[in-house]
This record gives C-alpha cells, structure tokens and sequence, in this order.
C-alpha cells in the first residue's frame, strides 16, 4: 500500500470515529487554522513574492485577508448552518415531522492552482472544515514555495488523519484522483477539469469545478470615463493579469473607443510609472512557459500601449490590444495574462450576440450609466457572475457564492455555499404511531375510487 492510499485509509478511520462532526471541533480546527494564517504572515508574503513576484497589498489583501475573513465569518455562522432545516409536510404525511439535516461527506479532495496559490487552496478547505469532513490538499506545484509554504503550515496546525497536504507534481495528482473519495473540488483550466471530472466519474464521486474562460467587458457610452477606465486596468492588470476572473476583453462602444484607450494608458502610468518592470507594484508571470505563450499573443493586433517583454525577468509590460480580429489566436482562448484585446461594437445587440457565440464565461463586466442597457445586459447573457460598474469586487460577496456556469465551471462555494458543497442535506421524515390510515393497505378494493374524490383535496401531492 502507498503513502497516499495509507493516508485515505487512515483519514476514513478518523472520519469513523465521528470526532469532526461536533461544533466544537468543527470551530476549534477553524480557530486553529486562522491563528496559523496570522502567525505566519510575513512568510506568506514572501512565499506569493517569490512565486510571483506579488506586491505585498495584493498578496494581503486578495490571499490573507479575503481568507481571515471567510474564516470569521465561517465561525459566527457555523451553529446556524449546522442547525437541521424544518420543512413543511403535506397531508398526507401529517402527522409529521421533516427537516433536512447537514452531514459531512466524509473525505474531500480539494486541487489548487497557482495564481492565487494560497487562497485558493485554503478557502475551500474552510467550508470542508465547517462542514466537518476530513481533507486531502493537493497544492500546486508550479508555485512552489507556497505549496511547500502550505504542506508546512498544514502539517503544524492539523492531525494529518483529518486534514494533510500532499504535494507534488501532475503524477501525484493522477494518483490522487485514482482514489475514491467523497467530494473532488478543483480549481484550475477547462482542460484539467475535463480530466478531473472523468477520473471521478470512475468512483461516481461529486465534483465542484472552477474553471474560468474568456470573461467579457462591456463599456457603453455613457459611462464616467475615468472611474471606468481605472477600475477596468486595475482588475485586469492586478496579479499580472493571472487572474480567472480578470476582463479577458473589451467590447467598447464605438463611439467611446479613443477617449477610452487615451484614458486607460493614463491609468496605467498613474498606476505603474513609465517604466512598469521598475514598478513595485507589479507582478510577474509564473514560469517561462506561460511567458511564451503569452508573448505569441502580442503579434495579434495593434499594441496601444505595453508590448516589452524580458524573458529572463518573466516580464511583460501591461499591454493593451487594438485593432483585434475575433479570429485571432488572443481571442481563442483565456487569456491569463496582462494582455488586453479591445474591440468595439455599434449595437448594444451585436455585442451581446457577440459574447452569446462564445462559451459562457466565468464573469461578465458592464459599464453604463443607462438602466435600460444594464438589464438588457443582465437578462440575455449568461455568466457565472456579473458586476456592473466594476470588477472582480462581486468576489467579494460571500452570500452570492462564486462559480461557473458550463464550460466555466459547475457548483458555488464562499459563505454558506461552501458549507453546503461540502455537505450531504439528508431529508428525515418522523411520524408518531398514531392515525395509521387504513385506506394505504391492501387489499385495495374500492380504494382507488375513494382516494380520486378526495385527492384533490390534499395538497403537495406529486
């Protein structure tokens, strides 16, 4: 028996023993794991600068303190979402009682990626906690110093029969996913997904998948031009662009096209000085492969501003795309980088026919002071979350759950939906011995008739 299989062996003797299902538990490993988080800071921030060269505000404020906060407000919810659901009862069933009660699932794995190597590895890990399951966390790997930073904090705050870290590269998440388990959440490219879904399928095991795609911005014309342009730059450019939900392209009202660019070349001046490889404030890629991929895309259209590149560095400046064919390679597939392609439209119509052709996309962003455009937007499109008038901030909000819709992803998690994935529902129905109604017993002789003139009367029939 391997080490990975003796792992899964002993973390089903410890689901078995029931010790993560009480509240106490379930809060005290939470509290635990916070504690670690705000021990281990400093070395945080310098694992996510050593992988990605990630200025010290974002790597706080989108890895550490998006993280505290799921964790503190996990631990002020978490009696509530544990407390069984009473639901009503039809007639037929009276007297009675039901309520659909939370249960663990038992083992859950949970496969991180690298843009966002903390966060995304330890979010989910908080809703399989408080729904008080037992984990396997697979880091990943091409951000090595987090993931051996991850495998380290895991192992110092947990009993690795409830909760270990494995690390390793794409063999040992093969030889994970060729073990049962009872949940499989993954984060990460379509094309992974696609391979996590069909290895779990072998185990008929539930998955969550948060993919990503091609999320579209729409820029009407009537807009604050400047706030606009700041938020947009800001959300695509943050991390290098190596953000799933960063805009992956403009599609700009035609008439706003030029004063639009000239406003967001501003922006990233004001945000990175003339010379963005000297800015603090700017990330890198994460290895030389993506950086070549990303380079092929900048012979895709007209380079507004941006296009310098230092392989040694894994630098490319924030780039800017003009003049864009629908055809071109940049627009084939995620970006995930700081490039941004740029196409306008001349009807509100054609640019939501134009993102309609396309798969749907993780996110989707407009711009517009215009109510009327904003919920034609919102009614004939589809995403697996919008923000109007910004981006990436509907991340942020916990009781809107984050997740794709189709080839961007399927399940929800952050708040209460993270509970609930990590989370069997078991509806129970009690019944006292008393008005036992005869009518449902054999022989049924003269019973169908009887039961047809009154079951109109009974409601919640199916």
């Amino acid at each position: 028996m391997d080490t990975i299989a003796q792992q899964l062996d002993q973390q089903r003797q410890f689901f078995a023993t029931g010790q993560t299902r009480p509240l106490a538990f379930r809060r005290a490993q939470l509290q635990q794991l916070r504690q670690r988080i705000v021990d281990n800071e400093a070395q945080i921030l310098e694992a996510l600068h050593a992988d990605l060269r990630k200025p010290q505000f974002e790597a706080y404020a989108a890895e550490v303190y998006i993280l505290l906060e799921e964790l503190d407000r996990t631990l002020k919810h978490l009696p509530t979402w544990m407390r069984p659901q009473r639901v009503k009862v039809p007639l037929m069933t009276q007297p009675g009682h039901a309520t659909l009660v939370p249960e663990p699932l038992g083992i859950v794995l949970i496969i991180s990626p690298w843009n966002y190597p903390f966060q995304l590895c330890l979010l989910p890990l908080v809703g399989a906690i408080a729904a008080g399951n037992c984990a396997v966390l697979k880091p990943s790997e091409v951000a090595s110093a987090t993931a051996t930073l991850i495998a380290d904090l895991i192992k110092a705050t947990f009993d690795p029969a409830f909760v270990c870290a494995v690390t390793g590269g794409p063999e040992t998440s093969q030889r994970l996913l060729a073990e049962r388990f009872d949940h499989i959440f993954f984060t990460g490219g379509t094309a992974i997904g696609k391979l996590v879904m069909a290895a779990a399928a072998q185990h008929l095991t539930p998955v969550t998948l948060e993919l990503g795609g091609k999320s579209p911005c729409l820029v009407d014309r009537d807009v604050d031009l400047a706030t606009t342009a700041r938020r947009i730059v800001w959300g695509k450019f943050a991390n290098a662009g190596q953000t799933c939900i960063a805009p992956d392209y403009l599609l700009v009202d035609r008439a706003i096209h030029a004063p639009l660019l000239t406003a967001m070349q501003t922006c990233l001046r004001d945000f990175y000085g003339e010379v963005p490889a000297q800015s603090p404030d700017y990330a890198r890629i994460i290895n030389d492969r993506h950086f070549q991929r990303l380079s092929a895309f900048l012979q895709d259209g007209q380079i507004v501003v941006g296009g310098e590149t230092d392989a040694r560095d894994r630098y490319i400046a924030p780039t800017i795309l003009d003049q864009v064919s629908p055809e071109a390679p940049v627009m084939q597939e995620e970006i995930f980088g700081p490039i941004l392609p740029v196409l306008t439209y001349d009807t509100l119509e054609s640019a939501i026919a134009f993102v309609n052709a396309r798969p749907k996309p993780l996110a989707l962003y407009c711009f517009s002071r215009n109510r009327d455009y904003t919920q034609q937007v919102l009614a004939q499109t589809s995403a697996g979350g919008v923000c109007v008038n910004d981006v990436l901030l509907h991340n942020l909000v916990p009781d809107l759950g984050f997740g794709g819709v189709g080839p961007s992803g399927m399940g929800r998690y952050h708040g209460k939906a993270s509970f609930d994935t990590f989370s069997h529902f078991k509806g129970v129905l009690q019944r006292p011995f008393r008005l036992d109604l005869q009518f449902r017993y054999p022989p049924y002789t003269g019973t169908l008739a009887r039961f047809k003139s009154v079951a109109r009367f009974l409601p919640f029939l199916p």
